[in-house]
């Protein structure tokens, strides 16, 4: 067990940049900087014990400071697509940046992983901590009010990596955080995530349009590509010709959890049989983006001169449903003013033999 740190970089005005590493007792690592707060590593065994690393990411700041595909990043205060660019809070317009053709996304461009978050590292009973904080002034992204945010990560004994989030306000806001890790559990480098196999605890997804906005509808995933409640391959029905698939791409979508609102509880579940290797998310928010990569492109080189490309990822964003500030029928990500928003997202990593 334990915590090490070390110099990442130096920002254009001079501020250093950290690097924190979690270690558990099982030689699992995670690690993570101080821009962003950033998701940049995860050391996970395969079933003879060797160890990968199966998030997407880079090996310097410069690129950290470009990442367009938003690499293990948090994002909020609203993750996901808002249309138009405008929400609504108890009358009132309040206009985002239009970034996604004429939607918002991530609450872009102004994103938070280009933020230094300041860091504070501790040993749990539960394992190895660091909590990453950053004040958003009133008017911040287009959002109302002054809002306090901390992201905390945990490394736990049993391989699982804790992520919790929290945040208060000044005045009515959004709150609707995510990570934006990619994940190959054959190891970051390792080409297509196509023959990877997923499972999700969902029997309906939200339908979107072609901007990638729900319609509102809530749909049953029986009969159709979008069907995930017995584990198959990411890649088998990927290319159908079935609306949803052709106007994301592949996969992009977000899924209707079965759990009771609020209760953290298994939501998916992916395996490379290859390596053996597992992971499991749990939740206790409504819904998760399952992201197949279909965007991603070479752009920079990845860790260690890695290429990645469409595909050779893929993502599990648990979060509000996409545009649910448009959506009365939507679980709400309205945050009044002094409350707590607050909660938890566990990725854990095991093998299988197969």
């Amino acid at each position: 067990m334990g915590i090490s740190k070390e110099r990442f970089g130096t920002m254009p005005g001079g501020r250093e940049v950290y690097k924190y590493t979690l270690n558990n007792k099982n030689g699992v690592s995670a690690s993570f900087i101080t821009l962003g707060g950033v998701w940049v590593s995860m050391m996970a065994p395969d079933k003879n014990g060797v160890m990968g690393d199966v998030v997407l990411g880079y090996d310097d700041l410069d690129s950290y400071r470009k990442n367009t595909p938003h690499f293990g990043a948090p994002v909020g205060r609203n993750a996901n697509r808002i249309g138009g660019a405008v929400l609504t809070i108890n009358g009132r317009d309040y206009k985002l940046e239009a970034n996604n053709g004429p939607n918002n996304l991530h609450s872009g461009p102004d994103l938070y992983h280009d933020r230094v978050w300041k860091c504070e590292a501790s040993e749990t009973e539960k394992g190895s901590r660091l909590e990453f904080s950053l004040e958003s002034p009133d008017g911040d992204q287009g959002y109302p009010g002054n809002a306090r945010i901390t992201v905390g990560y945990t490394l736990t004994d049993d391989n699982s990596l804790v992520l919790d989030y929290h945040m208060v306000c000044d005045a009515d806001t959004i709150a609707n955080f995510t990570n934006h890790s990619y994940f190959n559990l054959a190891g970051h480098d390792s080409g297509d995530v196509l023959k990877q196999e997923v499972w999700l605890n969902a029997e309906y997804y939200t339908p979107a349009d072609a901007g990638s906005i729900p319609t509102g509808e809530i749909a049953p995933v029986a009969g159709t590509p979008m069907d995930f409640t017995v584990m198959k391959p990411i890649g088998r029905d990927i290319g159908n010709d079935f609306e949803a698939l052709v106007l994301g791409k592949g996969y992009d979508h977000n899924w209707a959890l079965n759990h009771r609102a609020g209760e953290l509880s298994l939501a998916a579940k992916a395996m490379d049989p290859a390596s053996g290797r597992v992971m499991e998310v749990y939740t206790d928010l409504p819904g998760i983006q399952f992201y197949t990569a279909n965007f991603l492109t070479d752009e920079m080189p990845g860790k260690g001169g890695a290429r990645y490309d469409c595909r050779h990822g893929f993502c599990f964003e648990t979060q509000y449903y996409p545009d649910a500030v448009h959506k009365p029928e939507f679980p709400s990500p309205l945050l009044k003013a002094g409350e707590e928003y607050r909660t938890t997202t566990i990725y854990k990593f095991m093998t299988e033999q197969t």
